[in-house]
């Protein structure tokens, strides 16, 4: 078996959609909308065939995946708009932040990046490409890393560490033997001799069950070059030691080779479009109300009922929302899911977030030059001990990403003014002093502990790459793992859902179906996981779930 790697000698590592790259049951990039049944016969507005409650991009992914094959499906959202973290919010001065997107990937078709997973109808939305595809600031090193170039990244790190040559050529032939291994698993639909397995599959018979940090230990020595290549761990809410390798490897190569891209207009738009494509297909999308219980008969779920005691029936139930509230607050009944939920409920929870989100009165990334949009500035080189200072909160001596809007294209702000992001991830444990204070409007403490972390952030930003930074701020939002509940409800403000774990990753994902006939999961709580290149397959893959039971619709 080589161990010579595509990188390494410039050639293209074939391309392979999210989904097949982590074993699911389709492709969702190149789904066969021909496969599914459509809806037949003709239906009264009242009658839904599917409900969905939560308008995460899973949840509207779902939505609108029934829609075009004729189904008419009924989305409940309990805030104002669609989206969940795929959702913006104006201030003044003509701003308009960005609750969570940073980067992502797309496809493109003629030459423009508008291609979104599965719905090669919606063409509204188009994506910019970051000038780099991110840059990394450590104490000894500062990297920026090409667009759509995995050769030049295997070259620069190759470099950085000369010593390390043959380790890292290695690793990457080791990673792109998984991703392959995984999408010709994935294509074999479950026919496989499992007698051969282990020359069949080598890669995977390896590294199944085997975190991040142990394929990197095969391979790589110098633990600032592992800290290196581990930097996009915040991506995906775990440290190298956590982590599964499926979770990172795979989404990693696809990151390098297929680039990061940004929606001109902001995350709100995906959000949107899908909304107008639902209700463009029959469906409807209904803002500003809250979902108070799932309807079973027996141990069936048949519909839902609203806060205001409308109720809506379907031939199925499919929950986008936090699992926490779909099973303890929204069902009574909880004798079908005493083994379930003592299942789930043994994953944990993944990080929060910190945010804070300025409005620039001046344009200084143009007076400075920057030209780098996603930015890391690290403290060290020791991503389990910056896990360690998330959890705990220590803003003090973490690092903090910086995301400017304006390096991506011109006219993202207001003229003359910039929109910048400052992130650190966070656990929930600092913040669950607050809690009651915070639910009864006393947020005296809250914002002084909040303005505190911020201005930490500021300073650290300031220092590293933007001086000046602290006198241009006209606009300054800070957003909380408070706040992730307040506008999500998902549990402990987490914004993967279940942790990315061996245990919890890839085939061992939380699944879609659970023990109540009807009722499914879509989203980063289930399978495949968290992040804008899974939701969405997501929801395509618990649509497809549901249709196959139904036979000829």
């Amino acid at each position: 078996m080589s161990r010579r790697s595509l990188f390494t000698t410039g050639q293209p590592l074939p391309r392979r959609d999210f989904l097949a790259l982590l074993g699911a049951s389709f492709p969702a990039a190149a789904l066969d909308w021909n496969a599914f049944p459509r809806a037949s016969g003709r239906r009264r507005r009242e009658d839904w065939d599917v409900i969905v409650i939560g308008s995460g991009l899973g949840g509207l992914a779902c939505a609108a995946a029934f829609a075009r094959q004729g189904f008419r499906p009924l989305v409940i959202e309990q805030h104002d708009k669609p989206g969940g973290y795929a959702t913006a919010f104006p201030r003044p001065g003509g701003f308009r932040f960005d609750v969570s997107l940073h980067s992502t990937t797309v496809s493109q078709r003629d030459g423009v990046y508008n291609l979104i997973q599965g719905f090669p109808e919606i063409t509204e939305v188009v994506f910019e490409p970051h000038p780099t595809l991110f840059r990394s600031i450590y104490p000894e090193h500062d990297i920026r890393v090409k667009q759509r170039d995995p050769a030049a990244f295997v070259a620069l790190v190759t470099g950085l560490f000369p010593e390390e040559r043959e380790g890292i050529g290695r690793l990457f032939a080791d990673m792109e033997g998984l991703a392959r291994e995984i999408g010709r698993l994935s294509g074999a639909g479950g026919r496989v001799d499992m007698s051969r397995f282990q020359l069949d599959y080598p890669h995977i018979a390896a590294f199944n069950g085997k975190t991040w940090g142990m394929m990197l230990d095969a391979s790589i020595r110098d633990p600032r070059l592992k800290a290196i290549l581990s930097g996009q761990w915040g991506y995906y809410g775990l440290p190298p030691s956590k982590l599964s390798c499926y979770y990172y490897a795979l989404p990693f190569l696809g990151y390098l080779s297929g680039g990061g891209f940004y929606p001109r207009g902001r995350s709100q738009d995906i959000s949107s479009a899908f909304a107008r494509y639902i209700e463009g297909h029959g469906g409807k999308v209904l803002l500003d109300t809250r979902v108070a219980r799932i309807l079973l008969d027996g141990r069936k779920a048949t519909g839902v009922a609203t806060s205001d005691g409308t109720v809506f029936t379907g031939r199925a139930v499919v929950s986008n929302a936090d699992p926490f509230a779909t099973f303890t607050r929204l069902i009574a009944d909880q004798s079908a899911l005493t083994e379930y939920e003592a299942a789930w409920q043994r994953n944990s929870v993944s990080l929060s977030s910190f945010q804070v989100f300025l409005g620039l009165k001046r344009d200084l990334v143009g007076e400075l030059s920057l030209t780098d949009s996603e930015i890391f500035i690290e403290t060290d080189y020791d991503p389990e001990a910056a896990y360690a200072r998330a959890l705990a909160g220590a803003v003090e001596h973490g690092g903090v990403s910086v995301t400017l809007y304006d390096a991506i294209y011109r006219g993202y702000s207001p003229p003359g003014k910039n929109t910048i992001n400052l992130l650190s991830l966070q656990g929930y444990g600092p913040w669950e002093q607050f809690e009651a204070d915070y639910r009864a409007g006393r947020k005296a403490e809250y914002n002084r502990a909040k303005q505190r972390m911020a201005d930490v952030l500021i300073r650290k930003a300031e220092q590293a790459l933007l001086p000046g930074l602290a006198d241009a701020i006209e606009v300054k939002e800070i957003g909380t793992p408070l706040t992730n509940v307040r506008y999500t409800g998902h549990h402990r403000g987490a914004i993967y859902g279940w942790d990315q774990t061996v245990n919890n990753s890839g085939p061992t994902r939380v699944g879609h179906a659970t023990p109540i006939a009807g009722l499914y999961l879509a989203g980063a709580w289930s399978r495949p996981g968290h992040g804008y290149g899974a939701v969405i397959p997501s929801g395509l893959e618990c649509f497809a779930e549901i249709v196959r039971t139904w036979g000829g619709g």
